[in-house]
Protein backbone atom coordinates (compact mmCIF):
# COMPACT_ATOMS: atom_id res chain seq x y z
CA UNK A 1 0.00 0.00 0.00
CA UNK A 2 0.88 3.23 -1.06
CA UNK A 3 2.24 6.40 1.26
CA UNK A 4 -0.35 9.11 1.09
CA UNK A 5 1.41 12.29 -0.21
CA UNK A 6 -0.34 15.82 -0.44
CA UNK A 7 0.40 18.70 -2.59
CA UNK A 8 -0.63 22.59 -2.45
CA UNK A 9 -0.44 24.81 -5.56
CA UNK A 10 1.27 28.05 -5.37
CA UNK A 11 -1.25 30.74 -7.01
CA UNK A 12 1.33 32.69 -9.23
CA UNK A 13 -1.23 34.60 -10.73
CA UNK A 14 -2.73 36.06 -7.86
CA UNK A 15 -5.06 34.91 -4.86
CA UNK A 16 -8.94 35.62 -4.19
CA UNK A 17 -11.74 35.05 -1.89
CA UNK A 18 -14.55 36.45 -4.98
CA UNK A 19 -13.40 36.12 -8.73
CA UNK A 20 -16.14 38.70 -9.54
CA UNK A 21 -14.94 41.00 -6.89
CA UNK A 22 -11.52 42.90 -7.83
CA UNK A 23 -11.12 44.51 -4.36
CA UNK A 24 -10.57 40.73 -3.07
CA UNK A 25 -7.66 40.00 -5.18
CA UNK A 26 -4.37 39.58 -3.58
CA UNK A 27 -2.02 40.12 -6.52
CA UNK A 28 1.00 38.33 -7.02
CA UNK A 29 4.36 38.86 -5.22
CA UNK A 30 7.14 37.66 -3.32
CA UNK A 31 5.63 38.12 0.53
CA UNK A 32 2.67 36.31 -0.94
CA UNK A 33 4.53 33.35 -2.52
CA UNK A 34 6.20 32.92 0.85
CA UNK A 35 3.25 33.10 2.95
CA UNK A 36 1.89 30.41 0.81
CA UNK A 37 4.70 28.37 1.00
CA UNK A 38 5.40 28.76 4.64
CA UNK A 39 1.44 27.65 5.44
CA UNK A 40 1.83 24.83 3.04
CA UNK A 41 5.24 23.27 4.93
CA UNK A 42 3.71 23.74 8.17
CA UNK A 43 0.78 22.22 7.16
CA UNK A 44 2.57 19.30 6.01
CA UNK A 45 2.27 19.50 2.48
CA UNK A 46 5.14 17.84 0.65
CA UNK A 47 4.80 19.51 -2.90
CA UNK A 48 3.73 22.37 -4.50
CA UNK A 49 2.06 23.08 -7.70
CA UNK A 50 3.24 25.76 -9.83
CA UNK A 51 1.16 26.68 -12.63
CA UNK A 52 1.82 27.91 -16.10
CA UNK A 53 -0.83 29.52 -17.87
CA UNK A 54 0.08 32.99 -19.51
CA UNK A 55 -1.65 34.77 -16.66
CA UNK A 56 1.04 33.30 -14.51
CA UNK A 57 4.70 34.29 -13.68
CA UNK A 58 6.93 32.08 -15.05
CA UNK A 59 7.19 28.96 -13.06
CA UNK A 60 11.19 28.23 -13.34
CA UNK A 61 12.22 31.19 -12.31
CA UNK A 62 9.56 30.93 -9.45
CA UNK A 63 10.20 27.72 -8.26
CA UNK A 64 14.07 28.47 -8.43
CA UNK A 65 13.19 31.21 -6.11
CA UNK A 66 10.97 29.26 -3.90
CA UNK A 67 12.98 26.17 -3.59
CA UNK A 68 16.35 28.81 -2.12
CA UNK A 69 14.09 29.95 0.49
CA UNK A 70 11.70 27.04 1.21
CA UNK A 71 13.01 24.39 3.74
CA UNK A 72 11.95 21.36 2.72
CA UNK A 73 8.86 21.57 0.44
CA UNK A 74 9.42 19.91 -3.59
CA UNK A 75 8.43 21.90 -6.31
CA UNK A 76 5.88 20.51 -9.32
CA UNK A 77 6.90 22.09 -12.32
CA UNK A 78 5.81 22.01 -15.98
CA UNK A 79 7.48 20.65 -18.74
CA UNK A 80 5.81 21.87 -21.83
CA UNK A 81 6.11 20.66 -25.30
CA UNK A 82 7.93 22.73 -27.51
CA UNK A 83 8.74 25.22 -25.10
CA UNK A 84 12.26 24.86 -24.02
CA UNK A 85 14.49 23.02 -26.01
CA UNK A 86 14.74 19.21 -24.20
CA UNK A 87 18.33 19.53 -23.78
CA UNK A 88 18.21 22.68 -22.21
CA UNK A 89 15.31 21.29 -20.47
CA UNK A 90 16.77 18.51 -19.16
CA UNK A 91 19.86 20.48 -17.60
CA UNK A 92 17.84 22.94 -15.76
CA UNK A 93 15.86 20.37 -13.98
CA UNK A 94 19.10 18.61 -13.33
CA UNK A 95 20.74 21.87 -11.83
CA UNK A 96 17.69 22.54 -9.70
CA UNK A 97 17.25 19.17 -8.42
CA UNK A 98 20.92 18.98 -7.36
CA UNK A 99 21.03 22.83 -6.01
CA UNK A 100 17.59 21.80 -4.41
CA UNK A 101 18.85 18.16 -3.08
CA UNK A 102 16.04 16.79 -4.77
CA UNK A 103 12.68 19.24 -4.62
CA UNK A 104 11.64 18.63 -8.01
CA UNK A 105 8.96 16.83 -9.67
CA UNK A 106 8.17 17.22 -13.32
CA UNK A 107 4.48 18.03 -14.04
CA UNK A 108 3.89 16.95 -17.93
CA UNK A 109 1.38 19.57 -19.55
CA UNK A 110 0.17 19.47 -23.48
CA UNK A 111 -1.94 22.96 -22.89
CA UNK A 112 -5.23 23.59 -21.95
CA UNK A 113 -5.84 25.96 -24.86
CA UNK A 114 -4.89 25.65 -28.66
CA UNK A 115 -5.47 29.87 -28.79
CA UNK A 116 -3.36 30.30 -26.23
CA UNK A 117 -0.42 27.99 -27.32
CA UNK A 118 -0.67 30.06 -30.92
CA UNK A 119 -0.45 33.17 -28.71
CA UNK A 120 2.84 32.24 -27.48
CA UNK A 121 4.63 30.99 -30.32
CA UNK A 122 3.76 26.72 -30.07
CA UNK A 123 2.17 26.02 -33.58
CA UNK A 124 1.43 22.61 -32.82
CA UNK A 125 -2.00 21.18 -32.35
CA UNK A 126 -2.83 19.33 -29.02
CA UNK A 127 -2.31 15.99 -30.55
CA UNK A 128 1.00 17.18 -32.38
CA UNK A 129 1.67 18.26 -28.56
CA UNK A 130 1.13 15.11 -26.94
CA UNK A 131 3.84 13.27 -29.60
CA UNK A 132 5.87 16.06 -28.77
CA UNK A 133 5.55 15.32 -24.89
CA UNK A 134 6.33 11.56 -25.44
CA UNK A 135 9.80 12.59 -27.65
CA UNK A 136 10.74 14.97 -25.17
CA UNK A 137 10.69 12.78 -22.21
CA UNK A 138 12.24 9.89 -23.66
CA UNK A 139 15.24 12.78 -24.35
CA UNK A 140 14.91 13.68 -20.75
CA UNK A 141 14.87 10.37 -19.69
CA UNK A 142 17.70 9.14 -22.10
CA UNK A 143 20.07 12.52 -20.57
CA UNK A 144 19.17 12.24 -17.49
CA UNK A 145 20.19 8.29 -17.14
CA UNK A 146 22.73 7.74 -19.86
CA UNK A 147 26.13 7.52 -19.12
CA UNK A 148 27.33 8.03 -22.60
CA UNK A 149 26.55 10.74 -25.35
CA UNK A 150 22.43 10.51 -26.05
CA UNK A 151 21.95 10.33 -30.00
CA UNK A 152 18.03 10.49 -30.95
CA UNK A 153 16.42 10.59 -33.96
CA UNK A 154 12.35 10.76 -34.02
CA UNK A 155 10.09 12.76 -35.76
CA UNK A 156 10.25 16.29 -33.92
CA UNK A 157 13.68 16.25 -32.25
CA UNK A 158 17.03 14.91 -33.47
CA UNK A 159 20.07 14.75 -31.32
CA UNK A 160 23.52 13.58 -31.81
CA UNK A 161 25.82 13.01 -29.35
CA UNK A 162 23.94 15.26 -26.36
CA UNK A 163 25.57 15.28 -23.11
CA UNK A 164 24.36 17.27 -19.78
CA UNK A 165 25.62 17.98 -16.71
CA UNK A 166 24.96 17.59 -13.54
CA UNK A 167 22.56 14.44 -13.29
CA UNK A 168 19.76 14.98 -11.28
CA UNK A 169 20.30 14.73 -7.92
CA UNK A 170 17.05 11.93 -7.44
CA UNK A 171 17.75 8.27 -9.12
CA UNK A 172 17.57 7.16 -11.88
CA UNK A 173 15.74 11.11 -12.23
CA UNK A 174 12.63 13.51 -10.82
CA UNK A 175 9.06 11.87 -10.40
CA UNK A 176 6.99 12.44 -13.38
CA UNK A 177 2.82 13.74 -13.16
CA UNK A 178 0.54 14.11 -15.40
CA UNK A 179 -2.89 15.27 -15.29
CA UNK A 180 -5.08 14.66 -18.98
CA UNK A 181 -8.67 13.31 -19.86
CA UNK A 182 -7.72 12.03 -23.53
CA UNK A 183 -6.76 8.83 -24.96
CA UNK A 184 -3.33 10.44 -26.01
CA UNK A 185 -2.89 11.85 -22.33
CA UNK A 186 -3.93 8.04 -21.01
CA UNK A 187 -1.26 6.96 -23.22
CA UNK A 188 1.59 9.60 -22.04
CA UNK A 189 0.66 8.97 -18.39
CA UNK A 190 0.73 4.83 -18.83
CA UNK A 191 4.45 4.92 -20.61
CA UNK A 192 5.84 7.58 -18.19
CA UNK A 193 4.10 9.05 -15.29
CA UNK A 194 4.77 8.10 -11.77
CA UNK A 195 1.37 9.80 -10.56
CA UNK A 196 -2.23 10.43 -12.81
CA UNK A 197 -3.70 13.15 -11.30
CA UNK A 198 -7.41 13.11 -12.13
CA UNK A 199 -9.37 16.00 -11.46
CA UNK A 200 -12.70 16.31 -9.51
CA UNK A 201 -14.93 13.09 -10.37
CA UNK A 202 -17.91 10.66 -9.58
CA UNK A 203 -15.77 7.90 -7.40
CA UNK A 204 -17.33 5.56 -10.38
CA UNK A 205 -15.67 7.32 -12.77
CA UNK A 206 -11.94 8.01 -11.32
CA UNK A 207 -12.32 4.23 -10.63
CA UNK A 208 -12.98 2.95 -13.96
CA UNK A 209 -10.49 5.36 -15.32
CA UNK A 210 -7.79 3.72 -12.93
CA UNK A 211 -8.39 0.14 -14.24
CA UNK A 212 -8.24 1.53 -17.61
CA UNK A 213 -5.08 3.43 -17.29
CA UNK A 214 -3.54 0.32 -15.35
CA UNK A 215 -4.13 -2.09 -18.35
CA UNK A 216 -2.33 0.65 -20.75
CA UNK A 217 0.51 1.08 -18.26
CA UNK A 218 0.42 -2.91 -18.33
CA UNK A 219 1.54 -2.78 -21.94
CA UNK A 220 4.98 -1.25 -20.94
CA UNK A 221 5.34 -3.23 -17.90
CA UNK A 222 4.32 -0.24 -15.59
CA UNK A 223 0.88 -1.56 -14.03
CA UNK A 224 2.30 -1.59 -10.62
CA UNK A 225 4.78 1.36 -11.37
CA UNK A 226 1.87 3.88 -11.92
CA UNK A 227 0.44 5.69 -9.01
CA UNK A 228 -3.07 7.70 -9.09
CA UNK A 229 -3.91 11.04 -7.82
CA UNK A 230 -6.37 13.43 -7.59
CA UNK A 231 -6.39 17.70 -8.09
CA UNK A 232 -9.16 19.77 -6.23
CA UNK A 233 -10.04 22.53 -4.71
CA UNK A 234 -11.17 22.33 -0.87
CA UNK A 235 -13.65 24.82 0.95
CA UNK A 236 -13.13 23.33 4.79
CA UNK A 237 -14.83 25.58 7.43
CA UNK A 238 -15.44 24.49 11.18
CA UNK A 239 -19.41 24.13 10.45
CA UNK A 240 -20.78 23.43 6.95
CA UNK A 241 -23.01 26.59 6.58
CA UNK A 242 -19.98 28.41 6.95
CA UNK A 243 -18.05 26.37 3.98
CA UNK A 244 -20.68 26.49 1.89
CA UNK A 245 -21.75 30.47 2.15
CA UNK A 246 -17.61 30.83 1.82
CA UNK A 247 -17.74 28.77 -1.70
CA UNK A 248 -20.23 30.83 -2.99
CA UNK A 249 -19.16 34.13 -2.17
CA UNK A 250 -16.46 32.70 -4.64
CA UNK A 251 -18.71 32.90 -7.65
CA UNK A 252 -21.08 35.72 -6.26
CA UNK A 253 -21.53 38.24 -9.25
CA UNK A 254 -19.76 35.81 -11.96
CA UNK A 255 -21.24 36.48 -15.55
CA UNK A 256 -22.44 34.30 -17.89
CA UNK A 257 -19.96 35.56 -20.41
CA UNK A 258 -17.03 34.55 -17.77
CA UNK A 259 -18.43 31.25 -18.04
CA UNK A 260 -19.05 30.76 -21.93
CA UNK A 261 -14.85 32.13 -22.12
CA UNK A 262 -14.33 29.28 -19.94
CA UNK A 263 -16.25 26.53 -21.73
CA UNK A 264 -15.35 27.80 -25.24
CA UNK A 265 -11.41 29.03 -24.60
CA UNK A 266 -10.27 25.74 -23.13
CA UNK A 267 -13.02 23.35 -24.84
CA UNK A 268 -9.90 21.21 -26.88
CA UNK A 269 -8.93 20.19 -23.01
CA UNK A 270 -10.75 16.43 -22.91
CA UNK A 271 -10.28 17.20 -18.59
CA UNK A 272 -11.65 20.52 -19.33
CA UNK A 273 -14.69 19.64 -21.23
CA UNK A 274 -15.47 16.49 -18.48
CA UNK A 275 -15.68 19.37 -15.71
CA UNK A 276 -18.22 21.03 -17.76
CA UNK A 277 -20.05 17.89 -18.88
CA UNK A 278 -20.09 16.87 -15.05
CA UNK A 279 -21.60 20.92 -14.25
CA UNK A 280 -24.14 20.71 -16.97
CA UNK A 281 -24.84 16.99 -15.82
CA UNK A 282 -25.04 17.31 -12.41
CA UNK A 283 -25.49 20.78 -11.45
CA UNK A 284 -23.78 22.32 -8.47
CA UNK A 285 -23.25 19.30 -6.91
CA UNK A 286 -21.92 15.57 -8.53
CA UNK A 287 -22.05 14.29 -4.75
CA UNK A 288 -23.23 15.80 -1.54
CA UNK A 289 -20.16 17.70 -0.50
CA UNK A 290 -18.07 17.66 -4.51
CA UNK A 291 -19.18 20.83 -5.59
CA UNK A 292 -18.76 22.34 -9.52
CA UNK A 293 -19.07 25.62 -8.68
CA UNK A 294 -15.54 26.89 -9.33
CA UNK A 295 -15.73 25.39 -13.14
CA UNK A 296 -17.42 28.74 -14.16
CA UNK A 297 -14.51 31.21 -13.55
CA UNK A 298 -11.82 28.92 -13.74
CA UNK A 299 -10.16 26.27 -16.59
CA UNK A 300 -8.45 22.96 -14.90
CA UNK A 301 -9.32 21.73 -11.85
CA UNK A 302 -12.77 23.67 -10.80
CA UNK A 303 -13.98 20.61 -8.66
CA UNK A 304 -14.04 21.22 -4.66
CA UNK A 305 -14.47 19.86 -2.03
CA UNK A 306 -16.89 21.77 0.52
CA UNK A 307 -17.86 20.88 4.38
CA UNK A 308 -17.00 20.83 7.62
CA UNK A 309 -13.86 18.88 8.65
CA UNK A 310 -15.74 15.44 8.71
CA UNK A 311 -17.59 15.99 5.36
CA UNK A 312 -14.43 16.66 3.94
CA UNK A 313 -12.38 14.03 5.36
CA UNK A 314 -15.05 11.28 4.44
CA UNK A 315 -14.82 13.00 0.71
CA UNK A 316 -11.58 12.49 0.67
CA UNK A 317 -11.21 9.44 2.21
CA UNK A 318 -13.33 7.89 -0.79
CA UNK A 319 -10.62 8.60 -3.31
CA UNK A 320 -8.30 6.97 -0.81
CA UNK A 321 -10.39 3.87 -0.55
CA UNK A 322 -10.39 3.74 -4.38
CA UNK A 323 -6.51 3.51 -4.51
CA UNK A 324 -5.63 7.06 -5.51
CA UNK A 325 -2.54 8.20 -3.12
CA UNK A 326 -1.42 11.56 -4.22
CA UNK A 327 -4.19 14.60 -3.36
CA UNK A 328 -2.74 17.71 -4.51
CA UNK A 329 -5.09 20.74 -3.05
CA UNK A 330 -5.66 24.29 -3.20
CA UNK A 331 -8.23 26.31 -1.41
CA UNK A 332 -8.66 30.46 -0.70
CA UNK A 333 -6.88 32.32 0.48
CA UNK A 334 -3.71 29.52 -0.69
CA UNK A 335 -2.26 30.47 2.85
CA UNK A 336 -5.41 29.99 5.04
CA UNK A 337 -6.94 27.42 3.87
CA UNK A 338 -3.59 25.85 3.81
CA UNK A 339 -3.55 26.31 7.96
CA UNK A 340 -7.37 24.96 7.99
CA UNK A 341 -6.89 21.38 6.12
CA UNK A 342 -4.25 20.47 8.63
CA UNK A 343 -5.74 21.68 11.27
CA UNK A 344 -9.24 20.51 10.72
CA UNK A 345 -8.86 17.65 8.27
CA UNK A 346 -5.47 16.39 8.21
CA UNK A 347 -5.36 14.43 11.76
CA UNK A 348 -8.72 13.19 10.54
CA UNK A 349 -7.27 11.52 6.97
CA UNK A 350 -4.16 10.61 9.62
CA UNK A 351 -6.48 8.57 12.00
CA UNK A 352 -8.47 6.53 9.82
CA UNK A 353 -4.75 5.79 7.50
CA UNK A 354 -2.40 4.73 10.16
CA UNK A 355 1.25 4.38 9.15
CA UNK A 356 0.32 6.11 5.92
CA UNK A 357 1.19 9.41 5.97
CA UNK A 358 4.16 11.85 7.37
CA UNK A 359 4.23 13.08 10.29
CA UNK A 360 4.14 16.99 11.02
CA UNK A 361 3.72 18.73 13.82
CA UNK A 362 2.74 21.93 13.34
CA UNK A 363 -0.86 21.94 14.56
Amino acid sequence: MRQLEFGWFLPTSGDTTAYADRGANVPPSLDMFDRVVAAAEAAGFEYMLVPVASACWDAYVTSAMVLGRARSIRMLVAARPGYVNPVLLAKMIAAMDQLSSGRVSVNLIAGQSDEEAVQEGIRWTKEQRYELMDEEVDILKALWMGKGPVHFEGRHHSLKGARISPKPFQKPHPRFYLGGGSAQAWEISAKHADVHLFWGDTVERIGANMRDIRALAARHGREHAIGFGMRLQIVCRETEEEAWAAAHALVEGVTEGQTRFIKTHYAVSAANRRVQELADTYGDRIAPHLWTGITRVRPGAGIAVVGDPRQCADTLQEFIDLGCHSFCLSGYLHDEEAERFARLVRPLLAARNPGRMPRTTAF
